[in-house]
């Protein structure tokens, strides 16, 4: 029998990863701020997200936007941070620290898996990786240190234009790592995806916009990086999750 393939949401807040659980995901990566690509959420958000959900709770460890060459400071910050969704009970964490020169710092990183495997939770490696110099280095290395898997776009803007590399990548890990597709992955392209590269695993974060119910509107300000507009935000959408999967899962 086929292996289903398995969906991780990337959600940006409590209310999108219920959406996830309840269109059927089978992992939260929980986050804040999706237009920097992602950070770590507040302890708030992770402990009511592992109150609310029944589904494995992943959550991004990853102090700011930017690049992945972090500071003594940014990575001790990061270390309490494991630390914590240890205590909080949850499933895993996401890491990746790169060094200047485009290679994995795998000093780092090993001592932020180390402290998650003592903890007892998974690790997986973000798109840290697709920064790489070398990405079928960065595989092995990866792979040597440990982690359950890698979200990967192929070292593209997003995995269908990496869908050549996706297969080389999963083709080369051979099972000993998942290699999970990420990056612009819709209920449109994820058929092709999954029978292009044999992903058993895709990453989405299946969001609509929602507008603002606020009756009164200042007009004369933007207060942040949000598409100019202070009255919409961004959720993940039921419908979509069920959609993504029902088309991933296509004979």
């Amino acid at each position: 029998m086929k292996q289903p393939v398995l969906l991780e949401v990337c959600a940006n807040s409590v209310t999108s990863a219920l959406a996830a659980q309840d269109g059927g995901a089978a992992r939260v990566e929980l986050c804040e701020n999706l237009y920097e690509g992602g950070t770590t959420p507040s302890h708030g958000e992770i402990e009511l997200a592992r109150k609310q959900l029944k589904i494995k709770l992943y959550v991004l460890i990853r102090p700011r936007g930017g690049d992945f060459l972090y500071t003594d400071l940014e990575f001790d910050i990061m270390l309490a941070d494991v630390k914590f969704c240890i205590a909080a009970d949850c499933d895993g964490v996401v890491i990746g620290i790169l060094n200047a020169d485009g290679t994995i710092d795998t000093e780092r990183c090993s001592k932020l898996i180390q402290l998650a495997k003592q903890g007892g939770i998974g690790v997986t490696f973000h798109r840290a990786f697709d920064m790489c110099a070398d990405m079928y280095q960065a595989l092995e290395d990866i792979i040597e240190m440990g982690c359950e898997r890698i979200l990967t776009s192929g070292g593209k803007s997003t995995a269908m234009e990496g869908i050549r590399t996706i297969a080389n990548l999963i083709k080369k890990a051979a099972g000993r790592i998942i290699i999970m597709p990420g990056s612009g992955v819709s209920e449109k392209n994820v058929g092709d995806l999954v029978q292009f590269t044999g992903a058993v695993e895709v990453h989405s974060s299946a969001k609509v916009r929602k507008q603002s119910k606020m009756d009164y509107k200042n007009d004369h300000i933007v207060m942040g990086d949000n598409y100019g507009d202070e009255y919409v935000y961004e959720v993940t959408d039921v419908d979509r999750v069920k959609n993504i999967l029902k088309t991933a899962n296509k004979s």
